[in-house]
């Protein structure tokens, strides 16, 4: 799957243009602030339906304006040419169509037009609050797992509702609640528990490759439920928490409190790692994510990298590029300083981005 071009009404600050991408490589090269992320989060709503910068659709429309569109053109890996196009309003009404078909599940983008993208939000997998490390693992899942998703969006319903119960001191209808957030939840954690142990077996020797750090790495997952547990176990449990949860007026363990740890040598690498290994480990981390699910799925990514090189000296560069899973087709950002054109190809599109403005290079 490739996409082929990008069309922009009133996106960011790109301007109003058709971009073809129909290449392997994509380089996008500008000073900061120029338009290049906008871009990359243009294809990002293309795959997912959503930003990854911010949550309110209306920051994506051009200042002034009531609305705006992205449209883009993508061959999936049987050939065939689809049409994606993503509609926005100020008012908060969002239209998703594949074809001219209208989209109500986003999961049906994700199946479609998987892509990965690597940032520098990215650091907070490591060094975030533990509900980035529980993102991070949710969308690995998701990325091959629709009945993950289901779970998923199941268990958000049944805690939202328990909350409420909660904090009407509701006690006659908590129990039935409870029973089903054990049992959603149970589920939740043993796909998270089987993940992680695949996971690691891709994780490990990749960060020992590319980091040059001696003893093992991998990820441990702390369930907030004992591991193994059964229902009658967890209702048990979540009864014993029952007073404290009323108190607080909220559900104090599930799997929305899990956590994710990254352990090197057995202890949390996050309080013996500098801030370049940390970087370099969130790298790694989506690396590793990609690799997994073409292991999962037999498909390809479509990767997205924005300004990842630069926070690494040359020779994790070397190593990093070296170990870039295998994609159908890779965007690139770099500033104008950078030595990108060492890392492309004959096949390597590269476009000039000054002020929402895309200059395609000739080819050389």
């Amino acid at each position: 799957m490739a996409f082929l071009s990008a069309v922009y009404h009133n996106f960011r600050n790109i301007q109003g243009a058709k971009l073809d991408v129909e290449a392997p490589e994509v380089f996008l090269v500008g000073e900061n602030g120029q338009g290049k992320t906008n871009f990359i989060e243009s294809i990002y709503l293309l795959c997912y339906g959503a930003s990854f910068r911010t949550r309110r659709d209306a920051r994506l429309i051009n200042v002034g304006q009531e609305m705006a569109q992205v449209r883009g053109r993508y061959q999936d890996q049987g050939g065939i040419v689809r049409d994606i196009a993503v509609k926005l309003s100020k008012q908060g009404k969002k239209e998703i169509r594949v074809d001219g078909r209208l989209i109500s599940d986003r999961m049906d983008l994700i199946e479609n037009v998987p892509c990965i993208l690597f940032s520098h939000q990215d650091l907070s997998f490591v060094s975030g609050p533990p509900e980035m490390g529980r993102r991070f693992f949710n969308q690995t899942l998701s990325l091959f797992d629709p009945l993950f998703v289901s779970l998923l969006r199941s268990y958000r319903k049944l805690l939202k509702s328990r909350n409420v119960l909660l904090k009407e001191k509701n006690r006659s209808l908590l129990s039935a609640y409870t029973r089903n957030l054990a049992e959603i939840g149970l589920r939740i954690q043993d796909r998270r528990q089987g993940v992680i142990e695949g996971f690691n077996t891709t994780f490990s020797p990749l960060f020992a490759r590319i980091s040059g750090l001696d003893g093992e790495t991998y990820i441990r997952y702390r369930s907030s439920w004992h591991s193994g547990a059964n229902v009658e176990e967890v209702v048990a449990f979540l009864g014993k928490k029952e007073n404290r949860d009323l108190a607080l007026e909220t559900t104090t363990t599930g799997p929305h409190r899990d956590r994710f740890v990254l352990m090197h040598q057995g202890r949390d690498f996050f309080h013996v790692a500098s801030t370049g290994q940390i970087r370099l480990c969130s790298l790694i981390l989506r690396v590793a994510q990609a690799n997994f699910f073409s292991s999962k799925t037999g498909k390809l990514p479509v990767l997205l990298l924005d300004d990842v090189l630069l926070e690494l000296d040359s020779a994790k560069r070397e190593k990093f590029i070296k170990e870039l899973p295998s994609f159908e087709q890779a965007f690139f950002t770099f500033l104008p300083d950078e030595q990108f054109r060492k890392y492309s190809s004959a096949d390597t599109l590269i476009y000039q981005v000054v002020g929402g403005e895309f200059q395609r290079e000739k080819s050389r």
